[in-house]
């Protein structure tokens, strides 16, 4: 004969049905232990996922902030020296009516505060009689030769020029002296016979 549970009715498996779930409880309780561990590391190497996602995201933000920046900055630099462009046509009308001894007046207050202006956007003039010429930095319009130089030099300035930080908006358009041809092979000659000289009046002294 086939023993029946306890408790239980004909056709009743209800505590069958008790029993197969209490069983699998202590399973799962006996179990928990054992995955415990693992499931530490699981969430352990998750959080560090989760971790590593929020530093790059973070980091991506910065350069996106320090790009936009940039980008601002160069688009004001832009702007500013279009601007300064535009202007360098009136700063010249106003070099030329001053050697004239035309800016007087009002137009002397004028003149003086927009040169002002531009000096503090950052717009610098250079250009001076007497400075080594540098292809860079000048234009040549007028050549010619002088033993009043030793290298090519800036003699005239027809025009200045005029620069942003380190970038040249108009070169300064002047006239270059080079030393007259043979001047220096003629000087080399004069010191070695100079040298000569002295040598030979000390070999007479001795």
């Amino acid at each position: 004969m086939t023993d029946k549970p306890q408790g239980g009715k004909p056709g009743d498996d209800s505590a069958a049905e008790e029993a197969v779930i209490k069983a699998a409880e202590e399973a799962a309780a006996a179990g928990a232990g054992e995955s415990g561990s693992e499931d530490v590391a699981a969430a352990k190497r998750e959080l560090a996922e989760r971790t590593g996602d929020l530093q790059r995201l973070q980091a991506e933000y910065q350069n996106y902030r320090k790009r936009v920046e940039r980008d601002r900055l160069t688009v004001r630099e832009i702007a500013v020296s279009n601007i300064l462009e535009s202007l360098i046509p009136v700063l010249d009308d106003i070099g030329r009516a001053r050697e004239h001894g035309e800016v007087t007046g009002g137009f002397k207050s004028v003149a003086e505060s927009l040169e002002t202006v531009v000096a503090k956007l950052g717009l610098q003039q250079f250009g001076k009689e007497g400075e080594p010429f540098d292809p860079t930095m000048h234009e040549a319009l007028m050549h010619s030769y002088s033993s009043d130089v030793t290298e090519d030099t800036c003699v005239q300035i027809l025009q200045p020029g005029y620069r942003i930080g380190e970038r040249i908006i108009r070169p300064a358009m002047v006239a270059v002296a080079e030393p007259q041809p043979g001047s220096q092979a003629s000087s080399s000659d004069a010191e070695a016979k100079s040298a000569d000289t002295d040598k030979s009046d000390g070999g007479s002294d001795s």
